[in-house]
């Protein structure tokens, strides 16, 4: 854990949050900033600081967080009409929060480009 990152925090317990969804390896939780009627961040408990920061060793983790979304998605009713998974990365990627996470988002029409 990183002391001083907030999702460590949360992973950790030492922030409370309302899961959405969690097991061993993440947690869901929605944004509490969100950009669509449903946003929900998905986190692994382990730190990485981003996607590029993902070895071999952090296959396993990557392919469960990409399977958990499917769950997620079926979970909040997103799976019949589709919806976004966006991972920003490093500072032009728009990454606010140095701690991978997924954002799921869902429940209106998505536009392209995403900005």
């Amino acid at each position: 854990m990183q002391t001083e990152c907030i999702f460590c925090k949360i992973a950790a317990k030492q922030i409370p949050v309302e899961p959405i969804y969690e097991d061993e390896q993440v947690i869901a939780f929605k944004d509490i900033n969100p950009a669509a009627p449903v946003h929900v961040l998905l986190i692994p408990k382990k730190h990485l600081e981003h996607l590029l920061a993902a070895g071999p060793e952090d296959v396993g983790l990557l392919g469960h967080l990409t399977a958990t979304v499917g769950v997620l998605a079926n979970k909040l009713g997103l799976a019949e009409d589709g919806f976004r998974v966006v991972i920003n990365t490093k500072e032009h990627g728009g990454q606010t929060v140095h701690h991978l996470h997924y954002h799921i988002l869902g429940g209106r029409s998505m536009k392209w480009p995403p900005g």
